[in-house]
């Protein structure tokens, strides 16, 4: 079963959450450790001694797209180039906390754009999913967040983001819905006003694409 969801408003690039200061590991520690002792678990306990400190880790790896500077990220990896077909670079695994319960939601990316006179390094887009997807975050704003930024940053003639989502929030508590899956897309530019591009890029993205095109 799968859940489709399309932003009409879409973000500018200026709202994006902006970049914040280190984080507070011991705090956290601090946290967990009472965290434990209200979920009536007792921190002393052999097996959670070290459990506050390896969930600052945790948290700290997973929220680290905070502390990353997109610019730089794409410094140098901008190419000149008279190339104006379609660039895909599809199932992107990505992994991200759902902001309202700070459970992981995870699944697969696809992104698509129409250059205009410059690509991007192909390894480039999978850090810029990843820079957005480490942070507290909505899936549907993080599909547009990928495509505001790539439009902005490559002058595209048009970008479409997909994104397909399981998340545990819907899947270990709630409805407890194990086989939903959540799929939002963010069109912009050509992909938005050009159905046959829109339509090309869909099928693309679709599982047996790579077959459709031997």
């Amino acid at each position: 079963m799968a859940q489709r969801r399309r932003r009409s408003s879409l973000p500018q690039i200026e709202d994006l959450p902006s970049l914040k200061g280190p984080v507070d590991v011991p705090a956290i520690k601090s946290l967990v450790s009472e965290l434990l002792k209200a979920l009536g678990e007792s921190p002393g306990r052999n097996g959670l001694l070290k459990t506050p400190e390896r969930v600052a880790k945790a948290l700290q790896f997973m929220t680290q797209g905070y502390h990353q500077d997109i610019d730089h990220l794409l410094n140098g990896a901008l190419f000149p180039i008279e190339y104006d077909e379609m660039v895909i670079v599809k199932d992107i695994d990505f992994f991200s906390m759902c902001e309202h319960h700070m459970l992981p939601f995870f699944g697969k990316c696809h992104v698509g754009y129409l250059p205009n006179k410059k690509v991007v390094g192909l390894s480039k887009i999978p850090r810029v999913v990843d820079a957005f997807s480490r942070r507290l975050q909505v899936q549907e704003r993080l599909t547009t967040q990928i495509a505001e930024t790539l439009r902005s940053k490559l002058n595209a003639h048009g970008v479409g983001v997909v994104m397909e989502g399981r998340h545990l929030c819907m899947m270990m508590r709630g409805v407890e819905k194990q086989n939903t899956l959540a799929v939002t897309s963010s069109m912009l530019g050509a992909f938005r006003t050009q159905q046959q591009t829109r339509a090309e890029f869909l099928k693309l993205i679709s599982r047996n694409a790579v077959g459709d095109l031997a």
